[in-house]
Formats: structure tokens, C-alpha cells, sequence
């Protein structure tokens, strides 16, 4: 990175103390005890934290900071002007910190997809990273690096080499997407889908829909949105913002049930029962990771390769390395047994998605299927009911046996639609349904464990004998 100083004081006016307005940054820094040598500070201001409280120590070594109007002292002005580095006062740093990120991410030019929805977003992040790789090095969100923090620093990771951006937004309210989208100003838009993830926060599906396409408020007018066809209440939502292109992808087996009066799939995908995508053209493609759900990600990623100009014959499953984080899509085998490993989160439509996948998993003779479930999150007034729909979809799907992860009414609820599975239980903590798995399993079965992150049911693996633990 090296953003000369001038362009600096186009975004903010001239800074407190004077310097050569030659000099540039090499870097942006939020983290006061990193190497700040040549980085420009950005202290950023949280509920329990202030990084204005280090300023002073790290203008000995940064090259310039920012800092918030009331929050700037005369000793800080002094100690910049003293040692001839650049402070600028800003009204909030954390858009500051987003308007350096926008910043660098113009001067670069690469191309930005950006990716929300309910459900599926790190997953389809990493297919649509694996697909553009033909293009040269993607940069992508890592980890949590979804909202005001991490979306920025995703875009100063970025360098003159960079062929694409791939920027995961997600979001707890209204306006927070917009927020992102303003920041990353994407070329593409994708969004995996609509569903009741955060539906105690903002009230409805129709809620969350606004907020989800919140993502073409920074849109290139020129721009494309990828989503997934057949979903009134998404089409009805994004059409109140957004009058540009839209690309709309569907398994061919879904279309059918689709309301005739909504617009018709633009990339159609046949998923066959080896595990590959055969589009309209060309040969099938191998399906990089398996599930239904995944194979429509998977449709919204060949969307974006090809408005991106990737030609997809000419690379195959070999160029497509998806590395998805610890607790997603994960196969662990321990003893003859198969272990899912989907900890990391949950939705109650991944929640149903994962429940689909266990049950088509393919068994050896004496083979049974199993599910560990803990409660999911943020779901306010609909969270019973939507827990019971797990649990019933859990019966219907004549399961082997269901281990419940809760010791509240979430669990009850559960435990009482699941009431007629071969083997039922209930416990409290992710460790406690250990006893209930060993007395079940056997060389063969297949085990599902999946739930909201605070439950924490990956503390459940190195019990089940998994070597690499907690993902």
C-alpha cells in the first residue's frame, strides 16, 4: 500500500499538525500493539473499549493517526506537532476507518462481489473465491470479518497484484448492509437467500429482506445482482431499491413450483445423483462440496464467474479449493464412524438443509443415521415454532435417533416433536450428549452435530474421539 497523504486530506481537510504533503502511508492499523512503523492509526471506539487511550504511545512510532473531534486532546495535538506527524480529526473513526477501505479499494480497481443472505454466506464466499481464482489472487473476508470492522480491513488487504474481492456483509438491524455496501461499492451483488436468521431482531421476513438488499445501495449502476429464483418476498424487496441487471439461478427440479407471474431463472443447474451440476451447456461440473443447499451456492458462484468473464471449460473441479472454516461442511471419521461437522452456526433454514443432507448420506450395511441438535439463536417470538419444524423435519426424515442439545423450553418443544424416533435424548450441555452417542454408535453410522455458535457443541468432538478437536 501507498496512499500519498494529499489524497488523505481530500477525505478529512488538512490534518492538526503540518507535514510534507508528499509523504505516504504504507498501511492502516486499528491494533495499537502492532508494528505501526509507516501504518496510519485508526483508533476505533467500542462499547468497552477506546482506542484513543493509546494514541499518545503510538504516535512515537506510526506514521500518521486519526482520531474523533472530542476526543482529541492538547497534549495529542502537541505530541503529533512535536514529532511532525500528521493528525486528523475526524467525526467518527470507524467511518473513517470505512472510507479508507472505499479509498483503497478505487485506487486498486479491482472487482468487488460482495455477499449476504440469511444462511450460506461463508460458504457461497468461498466457492465464489475458488471459481475466480483463474482470474489471479482473490482477496476475501476471513473468519468473522463481515461488518464494520472487517469489511474495511478486507479491502486494505488488497495489492497491486489483486485480481477480485469477495466481501462477505452480514448484519444484526436495518441500515447496517448499507452501511457495507457503501463502503465496498461492489460490481456484483449476491444474495444467497431470505430467511428467519435474526427474525427476533428485526421482526419479519419482510424486514429481513429490506435489510438484505440493502447490499445494492453502493452497487455499481452497471452492476449485477445475483439471487436465487422464486422467492416472491425477495424479488418484491429488491425491486424497491434496485432497477439494474439481476441474474437469477435455480435447480432444475425446483422450477416447477415456482409462481408463474415471477421472473424465470436466467442459470439453470440439473444436480445428478453423482454429486455433479449439469448446466444448459458444456459438461457437468463436479459439485465442490455436496447438498442440495450447496449446489444452489454453488450456482450463485458460476454466476458471478461468469460475469467476470471466467470460462468455465476451460477449468475444471481441480482449479476449485474450497477451503470452508472450521465447523462448516466438515467430515471427520473417527472409529468407522462419520462425523458432519456444521458447530458453527445455525439457522433454522441450515438447520433444515443439514437435517436433508444426513439424511441422503449414503450408509454401509447396518448403517444408521444420527443427529446431535442445539438450539438456534435470535429468533424472539417465531423460536419455538421454528425449533418444533426442526424437530418434526427431524421425525418425518426417520432419523435413528436425535440427541438434543438445551435445557429449556426450546428443548422441550424439540424433544416433543421428535417424540416416536427410535432413540431420543435431552441434555443440557454439548458434552453431556457424549453418553448418549456412545451408547448408540456403531462402525458405519453417520452423526450430525449442528447448532447456534453459543452453544458451543464443538466442545462434543474430542469427546467422540475427533484428533483434530474443536473446530
Amino acid at each position: 500500500m501507498s496512499l500519498p497523504l494529499s489524497q488523505l486530506d481530500v477525505l478529512w481537510g488538512p490534518p492538526l499538525a503540518r507535514v510534507d504533503a508528499g509523504n505516504a502511508i504504507e498501511r492502516v492499523s486499528t491494533d495499537s500493539r502492532s508494528d505501526l512503523t509507516g501504518a496510519l492509526f485508526v483508533p476505533l471506539v467500542g462499547d468497552r473499549f477506546d482506542g484513543h487511550s493509546f494514541l499518545m504511545a503510538a504516535l512515537e512510532t506510526a506514521g500518521a493517526a486519526v482520531a474523533q473531534h472530542e476526543r482529541i486532546t492538547p497534549e495529542m495535538v502537541a505530541k503529533a506537532g512535536e514529532l511532525g506527524k500528521p493528525l486528523w480529526a475526524v467525526a467518527n473513526t470507524q467511518l473513517a476507518y470505512q472510507q479508507l477501505g472505499r479509498l483503497w479499494r478505487r485506487h486498486l480497481g479491482a472487482p468487488v462481489v460482495a455477499v449476504t443472505g440469511s444462511a450460506g454466506k461463508t460458504t457461497t464466499r468461498e466457492l465464489i473465491r475458488a471459481v475466480l481464482a483463474p482470474l489471479g489472487p482473490v482477496v476475501a473476508s476471513s473468519g468473522n470479518e463481515n461488518n464494520d470492522v472487517g469489511v474495511p480491513l478486507t479491502l486494505l488487504k488488497g495489492d497491486t497484484t489483486t485480481a477480485a474481492y469477495v466481501v462477505e456483509m452480514g448484519m444484526r438491524g436495518l441500515g447496517e448492509i448499507e452501511r457495507l455496501s457503501r463502503c465496498a461499492e461492489p460490481d456484483v451483488a449476491v444474495i444467497t437467500n431470505i430467511g428467519t436468521a435474526h427474525i427476533g431482531r428485526l421482526g419479519s421476513r419482510e424486514a429481513i429482506a429490506r435489510a438484505k438488499t440493502e447490499i445494492t445501495a453502493g452497487l455499481a449502476p452497471q452492476g449485477l445482482v445475483v439471487i436465487p429464483a422464486g422467492d416472491p418476498l425477495l424479488e418484491a424487496a429488491l425491486a424497491r431499491g434496485w432497477q439494474g441487471r439481476v441474474q437469477r439461478v435455480a435447480l432444475t427440479d425446483e422450477t416447477s413450483g415456482f409462481d408463474a407471474d415471477l421472473p424465470a431463472a436466467d442459470l439453470v443447474g440439473a444436480l445428478e445423483e453423482d454429486q455433479q451440476l449439469r448446466l444448459d451447456q458444456g459438461p457437468p461440473l463436479p459439485l465442490p462440496l455436496e447438498g442440495r443447499h450447496n449446489a444452489r451456492n454453488f450456482l450463485l458462484a458460476l454466476a458471478v464467474a461468469r460475469e467476470l468473464g471466467v470460462q468455465l471449460a476451460e477449468h475444471g473441479a481441480a482449479a476449485w479449493a474450497v477451503a470452508v472454516p472450521g465447523g462448516r461442511s466438515r467430515r471427520l471419521q473417527v472409529a468407522g464412524i462419520e462425523v458432519l461437522d456444521e458447530t458453527y452456526n445455525a439457522s433454522p433454514e441450515s438447520m433444515l438443509a443439514a437435517l436433508e443432507l444426513l439424511a441422503h448420506q449414503p450408509l454401509a450395511a447396518g448403517g444408521r443415521r444420527y443427529a446431535v441438535l442445539g438450539t438456534m439463536l435470535e429468533l424472539g417470538e417465531h423460536s419455538l415454532a421454528l425449533h418444533r419444524q426442526v424437530a418434526e423435519r427431524a421425525k418425518q426424515l426417520q432419523l435413528d435417533g436425535l440427541v438434543i442439545v438445551d435445557a429449556g423450553a426450546e428443548g422441550e418443544v424439540m424433544q416433543a416433536a421428535a417424540e416416536g424416533l427410535p432413540r431420543l435424548a435431552k441434555v443440557a450441555e454439548p458434552e453431556a450428549a457424549a453418553g448418549a452417542l456412545e451408547a448408540w454408535l456403531c462402525p458405519g453410522d453417520v452423526v450430525l452435530l449442528k447448532a447456534s455458535r453459543a452453544v458451543a457443541l464443538e466442545r462434543l468432538l474430542p469427546l467422540l474421539g475427533c484428533s483434530d478437536g474443536p473446530s
